[in-house]
């Protein structure tokens, strides 16, 4: 059993701890309100499904809304839409994920909005401890509902499906736990929570990185400014400028740079970076919200004693976040493998062409643009927007659709990308600040080039770079907590 514990509440879950589940073994405990809560709305959903239509349990769900489900069906129906349902393909989801909407699913049932039986939470608190894992297809949502997936879930919870990994003894699934249980968005929200933790540490990586380069380009001090950054106040903008001018010790009137002006990767780098800062923590702040929200249809509301059909299926927010993180990001990224082009020129950095320290001709870590463009190339495929297209289904009846879960996958395979960018920035700044370490001297940004020292190759003839940029791509991860 694991050491670290967790305390679901149905309230407070943080987008930290679903990256924890994810990546750690951990005890996952419902806590006592919490059931109560789940108890409660189960006795109610049961109560007025005796005596009024609801949505999914006594009626069919989508087209057949208005198909009354048979008294004597007993438990079947609520079978019957779990298999139909479970129609995912493609690769299998990774573990972590599956983990990460385990625990999503399971905060989002204890806060009380769904009406399935309290058993269900006691069965997700149960794999998520034991380290179960169902096997859940990656394709089947387009942002209304993460059906496929969760239906999946529900049938290997029931016993029907073997596990991926690991297992518990079967749980009863009823009519009325069926779309109780599916009605949610927790294998899409896992995606973008992940995702999001993940460009989290990178755009704080990529101040350490962009930093170094300033370093080697003998950047000017005047573009961050607390006094240039007080008249357009941003919060990302002047987030990043007190950033650089902490890495780089600069207090009071610093020394001047080599130009008075310098390249945009480094002079617009805090009105780039700042964006996308701004775009996280708006991101953050919607996933937030989503992961601790009871997001069924139908909802169960214990405060109004009653029962409310609604959409909070649809996942807009999230979409919409998702496309203005990965735009920002993209801009960045951008100006990453500008500063890497500047990185190479000797007119900039007074050191030979391509950082190279061979005979003439010398190649150096020329190549490494051509790494960073193929990267940043994916990257904006990633980042273009899927919140213009929408769908129309199940007979015209849902008639719209956010495409959240394609936009969460998107923003994962652009952190692969801006890493990589990242990776090939920090290989040739580092370098160069081998050819010339007196630039350092005691600022704070030498910390970070100590630890990719002592990680890279120190080798600077022509030779080939794959292992440094998959070891400066591990490196960010440390470079982003400094």
């Amino acid at each position: 059993m694991a050491d670290r514990q967790l305390v679901v509440d149905g309230r407070s879950l943080r987008c930290a701890d679903v990256a924890l589940i994810a990546d750690h073994d951990v005890t996952v405990r419902v806590s006592p309100e919490a059931a109560r809560r789940a108890e409660a709305a189960w006795a109610l959903m049961t109560e007025l499904a005796a005596r009024r239509e609801i949505y999914g349990r006594t009626t069919g769900v989508g087209a057949n809304r208005d198909l009354t489900v048979d008294e004597d069906a007993g438990p079947e129906h609520g079978r019957r839409l779990l298999r139909s349902h479970a129609g995912g393909t493609g690769e299998p989801t990774p573990d972590r994920q599956v983990r990460a909407m385990l625990l999503i699913r399971l905060n989002q049932l204890a806060a009380g909005g769904s009406g399935a039986h309290p058993r269900l939470l006691d069965a997700l608190a149960a794999a998520l401890t034991a380290g179960a894992v169902p096997l859940v297809h990656r394709t089947g949502a387009i942002g209304t509902g993460d059906l496929t997936a969760l239906a999946e879930t529900a049938l290997t919870l029931s016993g029907e499906r073997a596990w991926a990994s690991g297992s518990l003894p079967a749980v009863p699934f009823d009519t009325s736990d069926a779309l109780a249980f599916m009605s949610s968005n927790a294998a899409t929200l896992a995606d973008a929570v992940l995702a999001a933790r993940e460009l989290d540490r990178l755009l704080r990586a990529s101040h350490v990185v962009a930093a170094l380069s300033f370093v080697v380009l003998g950047g000017s001090p005047e573009a961050y400014a607390s006094a240039v950054h007080e008249v357009r106040p941003h919060p990302g903008q002047v987030r990043c400028a007190a950033e650089m001018r902490r890495l780089l010790g600069m207090r009071g009137t610093p020394r001047a740079g080599r130009r008075i002006q310098d390249p945009y990767g480094l002079r617009a780098f805090p009105q780039v970076q700042g964006p996308a800062l701004d775009a996280l923590a708006y991101l953050t702040e919607i996933l937030t919200i989503e992961i601790n929200a009871a997001t069924e249809n139908p909802m169960v509301s214990l405060s109004a004693g009653d029962v409310f059909h609604n959409a909070h299926f649809h996942t807009a927010y999230v979409a919409v976040a998702l496309d203005q993180t990965r735009a920002t990001v993209h801009h960045v990224a951008e100006l990453s493998a500008s500063r890497l082009g500047d990185l190479v020129e000797p007119s900039f950095t007074d050191l030979p062409a391509f950082l190279a320290s061979g005979p003439p001709g010398s190649s150096g870590v020329m190549i490494l643009e051509y790494v960073a463009h193929d990267a940043l190339a994916a990257l904006r495929q990633a980042a273009l927007p899927v919140t213009i297209g929408t769908a129309v289904v199940s007979r015209g009846v849902e008639d719209h659709a956010s495409f959240a879960t394609q936009a969460a996958r998107s923003a994962g395979s652009a952190a692969e990308a801006y890493r990589q960018v990242l990776a090939c920035e920090l290989v040739a700044a580092v370098r160069a600040l081998r050819m010339r370490p007196a630039d350092l001297m005691d600022l704070p940004i030498r910390e970070a080039f100590d630890l990719a020292d002592a990680v890279l190759d120190r080798d600077l003839a022509d030779r080939p770079l794959s292992t440094d940029l998959e070891s400066a791509a591990d490196l960010v991860n440390q470079l982003a907590d400094l």
